[in-house]
């Protein structure tokens, strides 16, 4: 009997250390993301804001250690974006190896007239924001164009004479950057001539070629060129003045203009993306943006923080959307 009992008690020890073994490697396995791999997607070409922040993001995470697998931008130009959210959200909407990188165009698309996009936010697991930017109204510096008041009027007088250009569709980030300090100074903005390019770098090439005689783009990316002496911004979007290379340019409230434009900047994933991928990429983001590394590399790329979880991020884009909505609605381009 006592043999019996000894059997019984072995059998079920082992049958214990068996399911505390499989637990352990389950528990190992699903700690093992990310396993290969990572594509971190900037929905637009080379030299934009979402080309640089996702370059940035991507070079900080692998110097510090905090993601070990290798990680590569692709550049995805088209639609402002629409073009990668409509493949995005269809064909990889449990892909938890593609990320991407993106800002207000993600809501714009989707509740503009327009070039409407099916796609948004809500199509996505949002992971987290990391930097604010501000938009900036860009000349040339042999710009006829000395100042904003001077722009406008020319605007004013003759709408199509100016061409103005942005790295987004029309009704977009740039385009609003573009057009909100003319819809308040009392023009009509669809009698303004806007060209569209994919991405801020293309917009800056036109500019520089002659093909545009001002374009609005985000602050971050020009401050390279007005250390060139290749550029000058006439004003930014921003609630006070920026330092740095930019320190003498007025914002658009200072001229009188009662217009502000943030252009904040955040990762997506996918959809439907795991419950182990989101943990990592949770902490990963939150461990990011209290590192030295990153807070050097905002710095260098002239980039204000602005660190938001993914739960919290979640909540401020339903914010932003019902802002974007009503910004849409009064420039008459919502759907």
């Amino acid at each position: 009997m006592k043999k019996r009992w000894s059997l019984l008690i072995i059998g079920g020890l082992l049958l214990v250390l068996a399911a505390c073994t499989a637990t352990t490697k389950l528990s190992n396995k699903q700690a093992n993301y990310p396993t290969k791999p990572i594509v971190f997607v900037a929905p637009s070409g080379a030299g934009g804001g979402w080309d640089l922040t996702a370059r940035a993001i991507t070079k900080v995470l692998s110097e510090t250690g905090l993601v070990k697998q290798t990680m590569t931008v692709e550049n995805r130009p088209g639609g402002g974006g629409a073009v990668f959210m409509a493949e995005y959200a269809t064909q990889d909407k449990n892909n938890d190896y593609k990320l991407f990188v993106n800002s207000p165009p993600i809501i714009i698309n989707n509740l503009k007239a327009e070039g409407n996009s099916p796609f948004g936010y809500k199509d996505t697991t949002p992971l987290a924001q990391l930097t604010k930017d501000f938009g900036a109204i860009v000349v040339r510096s042999d710009s006829k164009f000395q100042s904003l008041s001077q722009l406008l009027d020319a605007i004013k007088q003759k709408p199509k004479s100016v061409t103005v250009a942005g790295g987004s569709a029309p009704g977009s980030m740039d385009h609003l950057v573009a057009i909100l300090p003319i819809y308040k100074s009392g023009i009509d903005p669809k009698t303004v001539k806007y060209v569209s390019y994919d991405g801020g770098g293309e917009a800056m090439a036109a500019l520089l070629g002659g093909n545009a005689d001002v374009i609005a783009t985000d602050v971050s990316s020009v401050g390279e060129y007005v250390k060139a002496g290749k550029v000058r911004v006439l004003a930014v979007s921003a609630p006070e003045r920026l330092g740095g290379v930019l320190k003498d340019v007025p914002t658009m409230k200072e001229l009188g203009i009662d217009a502000e434009f943030t252009i904040w900047r955040g990762v997506f994933g996918p959809k439907q993306m795991s419950d182990d991928a989101k943990k990592f990429w949770d902490n990963a983001f939150k461990k990011l943006s209290e590192h030295e590394k990153w807070k050097e590399e905002l710095k260098k790329q002239g980039w204000e923080a602005e660190y938001r979880s993914s739960e919290e991020f979640t909540k401020f884009l339903q914010e932003q959307e019902q802002l974007i909505s009503d910004m849409l609605k009064s420039l008459g381009m919502h759907k």
